[in-house]
Formats: structure tokens, C-alpha cells, sequence
């Protein structure tokens, strides 16, 4: 453990922590009680761990790489363990902001340990000249609930939640929303062909690429420079985040902690038959100790080959994929900023639902 900070009217002290140098090691007691506390709240918060990491993706996600460093942090009262906290501080790109996430288990609640925690996480973000901090929080949709409203202008987040409340009495500002959506497996093959005969007509002159796992030698640097594009061209709201630098060996570092953490992937791309650029790409991902749900990562098309259809294409072409490598899966889950209309509706389209709220949280740091 290599801090700590001491409020001496509770006794509560804030720790970090260390993480597994890989998930064949063995775990500490510390690990598994941040590891559970974090399945307990997405349980709690969903009435499934569907949404939790599993124990393989906390570890390897954890240890962070050479892009971001990565913090845990244990709140104990006594000997006992009462809350967490991360701390993510990007490396190569965003190097003055910082990313915070604060949990406290729910008997232990609006008792101010929250609060110190965040302060503690905060105080480090500073020491590393991080100059704002972002947060998020998810809930799932109720109707009839008074919202927070984003300030990108699109969606808002329930008021009354423990999460609002806690980020707005702390200075953080709602920023954007993502709607979480969710799609039943297997899909509907009749709308999937006439959807994709519609698709087709606009996207003549493209080419359809499949791989899984890991991206054929040949397409990595055309698929670096599409996930670079992923970071600039998707809605950010006020999150000033700067572009993300791809290249080869950063795809092949990210397909090899996947696989470090039990996770499976496949990816769609559209490539243009006169020039052979890869023109659009979508991402599966799947982990074989949570078989029933898929998740759904990147989707984008390059500015100049939108109008084609392509991301429809792309995405019908994933979703039948997975139901050939991944069989025992019963759902798809994706998230979408709610301004990003074009995206929106292509989900739509293929059938997802509503089935969540994200919340962006932001507070520049004084």
C-alpha cells in the first residue's frame, strides 16, 4: 500500500492498493473485496452482474499500460472495508485530466466517507497537475422521473439519484448522456436481410471484412487510423478530451489484454474496392464467464465515406457473426451519446430497446 489519508474524527482511512500482476496470480484479500463490492452495486443498481467486470477484466484493466496509469483504493473504518475509489490519469493524450469513480457500500452511506474519498482522490489528480476530473455514473430508466439536463443539450439524468446528488453537492456538472440500449438474440434474420438489401444498394463499391480477435497484419495500421478517428468524430459534449493517437502497436496491446482477460472479439470493417481504405468498423466483445451478454464497443464511419450506409452494414454483418461464435449469448448491449441521432437510429432499426441512462460527469478542479 502506498498512501493513505487519515480523517481522525472517523478513523476512516483511504488506501491504495495493489493489483495482480495478471489474472493467473494470486489475488489479494484487497482485490476481491474491491472486485466484489464493485459486482454488488452493479447488481444492486440492475438486478443482474451482467454489467460487472468479471475478476480476469478488474485485473487487467487495473494494472493499466503505457497509455494510463490506473489506481485502487480501499476506505476502511477500523479493520473494515467500507468503500473504493479509482483514479485513471491518461499518459499519451488528456494528460491534464483525470479520471474518479467513488463507491461506498450501502450500509455505510451519508456518513461523509464518500466525500473523503473523492477528496482523496482528487488531492492526487492535482499532485499530478491533472487540471479536471471526469466521472460517470449509470441508472436505469424510470418514467415520470424529474432529469438533470446535459449540457451538450440532449438527455438528462434522474435528479433523485444517490449518483447526482453526491456529483452535484461535489461540483461536477452533467455534461452528456449516454442511452444504454439492449438487443435480444438471436436477431430477427428476416429484418436483418431486408434492412441489409436496403443498405447495399447505398454502399456499392465496398467490401465487407470479418476478423476475430486479432486484426489481420495487413488491415492494423488502416484500423489504427480508424480507431484514432473514433476519439475525434463521436459527440464529447464540453469533455475537451483530445484525439487518441493509434497505431499498430497500441491495437495489438489492447487485442492482447482482451485476451489476457478472457474476453473475445469480433470486428466488421467496410473497405473502399478503389482505394482499399477501411471505411467503417464495428466491435463485439464477448467473455465466456458471462455468456449471455454481448457487448457492444466502437462503431464509426470516416467523414469521407458517410451517406453509404456502412454503419448499418457493418453492424448486420457482427450481429450475425456472433450468433455463429457465440451461441449461448441472449443479448447485445451498446451505449450511444444521446445526440448522436445517425447512430441511434441505425439501432434502432435493428431492433434495440431502451434500457439505460450514463451519466458524464466533469468538475474542473480549482
Amino acid at each position: 500500500m502506498t498512501s493513505s489519508n487519515v480523517s481522525p474524527s472517523n478513523r476512516l482511512t483511504v488506501e491504495r492498493i495493489n493489483v495482480p500482476p495478471g489474472p493467473d496470480a494470486d489475488v489479494s484479500a484487497d482485490f476481491l473485496a474491491f472486485h466484489r463490492m464493485r459486482v454488488a452495486h452493479e447488481t444492486a443498481l440492475w438486478g443482474t452482474a451482467d454489467r460487472a467486470p468479471t475478476l480476469a477484466e478488474d485485473i487487467m484493466f487495473w494494472l493499466g499500460n503505457e497509455y494510463e496509469e490506473r489506481h485502487v483504493y480501499l476506505a476502511r473504518l477500523g479493520g473494515t472495508v467500507v468503500g473504493s475509489g479509482t483514479l485513471t490519469l491518461p499518459l499519451s493524450e488528456n494528460t491534464t485530466t483525470a479520471g474518479v469513480d467513488v463507491l461506498v457500500d450501502a450500509g455505510y452511506r451519508r456518513r461523509g466517507f464518500g466525500t473523503a474519498i473523492l477528496q482523496h482522490l482528487e488531492d492526487t489528480a492535482r499532485a499530478r497537475d491533472r487540471v479536471s476530473c471526469d466521472g460517470y455514473c449509470g441508472a436505469p430508466i424510470e418514467a415520470g422521473v424529474p432529469l438533470v439536463d446535459a449540457k451538450s443539450g440532449s438527455g438528462g439524468f434522474p435528479l433523485d439519484s444517490d449518483a447526482t446528488g453526491f456529483a452535484l453537492r461535489h461540483g461536477y456538472s452533467l455534461e452528456q448522456v449516454e442511452s444504454n440500449s439492449t438487443l435480444s438474440l438471436p436477431p430477427d434474420g428476416e429484418l436483418l436481410a431486408s434492412l441489409e438489401s436496403g443498405a447495399l444498394t447505398s454502399a456499392q463499391g465496398y467490401s465487407v471484412i470479418v476478423w476475430q480477435d486479432r486484426c489481420p497484419d495487413g488491415l492494423v495500421e488502416a484500423f489504427a487510423a480508424l480507431k484514432s478517428l473514433m476519439s475525434t468524430e463521436v459527440p464529447i459534449a464540453g469533455l475537451g478530451w483530445e484525439g487518441e493517437d493509434w497505431d499498430s502497436a497500441r491495437v495489438r496491446q489492447e487485442e492482447a489484454t482482451w485476451r489476457s482477460s478472457g474476453i473475445d472479439a469480433i470486428v466488421a470493417a467496410a473497405r473502399h474496392d478503389e482505394s482499399g481504405e477501411l471505411a467503417a468498423y464495428t466491435v463485439l466483445i464477448h467473455r465466456a464467464e458471462a455468456p449471455a451478454v454481448v457487448y457492444q464497443e466502437d462503431t464509426l464511419v470516416a467523414p469521407g465515406h458517410r451517406g453509404h450506409r456502412l454503419g448499418m452494414l457493418v453492424k448486420i454483418a457482427n450481429l450475425r457473426q456472433a450468433g455463429v461464435t457465440w451461441p449461448d449469448a441472449t443479448w447485445v448491449m451498446t451505449w450511444n451519446a444521446s445526440e448522436n441521432r445517425h447512430m441511434l437510429a441505425i439501432n434502432i432499426a435493428l431492433g434495440f430497446k431502451p434500457s439505460g441512462l450514463e451519466g458524464e460527469w466533469q468538475k474542473r478542479l480549482g
